[in-house]
């Protein structure tokens, strides 16, 4: 963003005395394309990567890191970069080639797990970016995709990069089951992993690039560029940010999940400002070792309008069939419906059981708890 449309940004936002400039600036679900402070790390990769600057494929490479360290940010960067030189056309992840094209090309695919479960999604994400065509969500099976994907790659010129991330979260299509689905294109297609840890099967000679947490000044400098850009002027203090920066202990989704609930206590208050009653009630949404909202996002749509209610209802002192009850005279939905999906978010650990204290005989009941910031899910889901 160049500097006259951040002025023009803050211009305008000060003639309404909006707080909020741009709230996917803010956004902790939203990746900006310039990774700050992570030089070192896409070098990293790169090195990893160099292989594909020579027209060959290099090995399987892990990318790990933990949660809010950017791991998913560096690589759909990279790629998108990567894409613009090695690639055709000229734009990100997702475009395609020109047909009259004949010189070498290496497409750089990014696949979120999280997004994508089934082999038939698998391989109509991988095609749908190498494909000239349009590739269909329906009506074709999963081993035509796989056919169609292996002629588009049928030539020795043409390779792929494919990154799977997310691949160590629960209810995602994990590294193993994408190797046996590209052993078909083994000659064509390397992987990398993304996740909090390399997958079970990587092996010591295989190379790692580890994301570690950001450090307390390069998160400032990633608070301080969302905030310049998603506030408006004079809304938040330097020092304010250096506080959350300090308090979220590396995690760019937990700080930045407490400015974008603080904004929106703020607007929803009519105040121009951030104050710290705004925050302090945000930081205390965020549990310990949150669970990312872009993970909670990706639930179905009833699932997440299960979470929608829970999170209005006081759970914490009400065991689970009183809980799935009150949610379910909200909603279309049999309470023994609500009941399974909050026993099945649990185990998933969107949501997290405690034990009540025992009113007499037999099991102890349990309450739940939510493990993701309410205030920002309630806002990005509106």
């Amino acid at each position: 963003m160049d500097l006259e449309e951040r002025i023009a940004r803050r211009r305008s936002a000060r003639q309404g005395r909006a707080v909020v400039v741009d709230h996917d600036q803010l956004s902790p679900v939203v990746h900006r394309p310039d990774p700050i402070g992570r030089g070192p790390v896409l070098e990293q990769l790169l090195d990893a990567l160099e292989a594909v600057f020579d027209g060959e494929l290099p090995p399987p490479v892990a990318v790990v890191g933990p949660s809010g360290s950017g791991t998913t940010a560096i690589v759909t960067a990279l790629f998108g970069a990567l894409n613009e030189r090695l690639g055709e056309p000229t734009r990100a992840i997702g475009t395609t080639t020109r047909a009259a094209s004949s010189k070498p090309v290496t497409w750089f695919i990014h696949v979120d797990g999280r997004r994508v479960e089934s082999d038939f999604a698998f391989y109509r994400t991988v095609l749908s970016v190498v494909s000239n065509n349009h590739v269909p969500e329906s009506g074709v099976g999963t081993a035509d995709l796989r056919d169609r994907l292996a002629e588009r790659l049928s030539r020795p010129d043409r390779k792929a990069i494919v990154a799977i991330d997310h691949h160590d979260e629960p209810q995602t299509l994990s590294y193993g089951r994408v190797r046996e689905l590209l052993e078909p294109l083994a000659d064509s297609v390397s992987t990398v992993a993304v996740g909090q840890e390399p997958p079970d099967e990587w092996t010591d000679d295989q190379p790692i690039v580890t994301v570690p947490a950001y450090r307390q000044h390069e998160l400032v400098d990633v608070l301080t560029d969302r905030v310049s850009t998603g506030l408006a002027a004079g809304s938040l203090d330097h020092q304010t940010i250096r506080d959350v920066a300090i308090w979220a202990d590396g995690n760019a989704h937990d700080a930045l999940a407490v400015l974008f609930s603080a904004a929106s206590l703020a607007t929803e208050e009519g105040s121009d400002r951030i104050e710290p009653e705004h925050l302090e009630t945000a930081r205390a949404d965020v549990p310990d070792e949150s669970v990312h909202l872009d993970r909670v996002l990706t639930l179905s749509e009833t699932r997440q309008q299960v979470l929608a209610d829970f999170v209005t209802v006081d759970s914490e002192e009400q065991p689970i069939r009183a809980v799935a009850t009150e949610i379910a005279e909200r909603s279309e939905l049999t309470r023994g419906t609500v009941k399974r999906f909050i026993y099945e978010l649990a185990d998933q650990g969107i949501i997290e059981r405690v034990p009540l204290e025992a009113t007499g005989s037999g099991r102890r009941p349990s309450a739940v708890v939510p493990r993701f910031p309410t205030i920002a899910f309630e806002e990005l889901t509106e």
